[in-house]
């Protein structure tokens, strides 16, 4: 996309996050759901499918784009991006990384108008921070259909996922081999959903497990070679802890905004509490963080454009912008005082939004994994 024209779509979503999404909140917090005229609006505005290519219908950004993109989504409570997130992200990615040209034309159009809603199934219950463990089953069966058998956990969007991208194990082999990845869609006999989560934050962001009881797919549904999934799914997911990092950015200007409004407008002893310097000490650290969090997230969709840095970078940026963001968060509450811990205040729910950030697309814990075992590569191969 041209410079003049992203400038002019980020106005666009600028406004409407600021303006429409952010007085909705409390509507999605009550009902657990969005919208159903909000999710129509984001269609139209393309957002179910900014990161895919214009010929499938999307809006093609690159990951610099995307970010910038991204941080204007996260101003609002998260649960709004999640709504089109994961089609643009680790499920859309699948086929964008792997799909053959059939499969790409047939579903990438579907995801980026918003008519279906994908899922990304690869989490089980004793496969989450390694997924290379898990236990759900592709068997081929006589007639060249593949039999999935198994069962996933906490899958974003589960409830109104119209087609999910199902890791299961096809090959005997332990650990990250042997791993493939399917496309299945919802009305697939022996496949079922689960009842919805009830989670600490993210109303209005459902999850649920899947269950696969002798699911049959067809041979095409298979997506790139057999036992390349858990490559294809590592591949979206460092895409999809730069644009996790991103949203982070998004909701840490948000919860700075909110911090410095009310440390300017609550008055104690006849003063605004913002003139107490133990109260600019709490805005400057998060502003600090949230700069911090910003310039490395630009540079690493910088060096993942250039393919510099499609690694270390995303997970060093999910690592420190989610942790940022959390630390954000808990200032945020502080400046508020008794009034932020209220379930009515908007820094209370953004605090237990907020907490998810540093367990999904990998613990923060997984990105030090990664991120020193980066480093060490790179030790031993000079």
């Amino acid at each position: 996309m041209q410079q003049a024209d992203l400038e002019e779509v980020l106005a666009s979503v600028r406004e409407f996050v600021r303006e429409r999404v952010v007085p909705a909140e409390p509507e999605i917090a009550r009902t657990d759901e969005i919208p159903g005229w909000l999710r129509q609006q984001s269609k139209d505005m393309g957002l179910f499918g900014f990161s895919i290519p214009e010929e499938y219908g999307g809006l093609g950004l690159s990951m610099a784009q995307e970010v910038r993109l991204v941080m204007e989504l996260g101003y609002a409570a998260p649960a709004f991006r999640s709504m089109f997130g994961t089609n643009n992200g680790i499920a859309g990615h699948v086929l964008l990384e792997s799909g053959t040209d059939k499969q790409r034309q047939e579903y990438l159009p579907l995801l980026a108008s918003g008519e279906w809603t994908a899922s990304f199934a690869l989490t089980e219950p004793e496969a989450g921070s390694d997924p290379g463990a898990l236990t759900t089953k592709g068997t081929r069966s006589s007639s060249g259909a593949w039999v999935l058998n198994g069962t996933k956990r906490y899958i974003t969007n589960a409830p109104i996922a119209d087609v999910f991208f199902v890791f299961a194990r096809t090959e005997a082999e332990p650990g990250p081999r042997g791993i493939s990845a399917f496309l299945v869609e919802r009305d697939t006999p022996g496949l079922t959903v689960g009842a919805k989560d009830a989670k600490m934050g993210q109303a209005g962001a459902a999850t649920a497990d899947v269950f696969l009881d002798s699911a049959v797919v067809s041979a095409d549904h298979l997506i790139g070679a057999q036992g390349q999934g858990y490559i294809t799914a590592m591949k979206c997911l460092a895409h999809g802890r730069v644009h996790i990092a991103a949203l982070c950015v998004g909701l840490a200007v948000r919860l700075v905004d909110e911090s410095v409004r009310y440390a300017a407008s609550r008055m104690q002893s006849g003063r605004a509490i913002g003139e107490f310097q133990l109260v600019q000490g709490l805005l400057a650290d998060s502003q600090t963080d949230l700069a911090a969090a910003r310039g490395l997230v630009l540079e690493t969709a910088r060096a993942f454009d250039s393919g510099e840095d499609v690694r270390m970078g995303p997970s060093c940026a999910k690592y420190f912008a989610s942790e940022a963001v959390f630390r954000i968060a808990d200032r945020a509450v502080q400046v508020h005082g008794g009034a932020g811990y209220m379930r009515d205040s908007a820094v209370e729910r953004l605090f237990r939004d907020s907490r998810l950030f540093r367990l999904y697309e990998g613990t923060s814990q997984i990105q030090q994994v990664i991120i020193a075992r980066e480093l060490l590569r790179r030790v031993s191969e000079a």
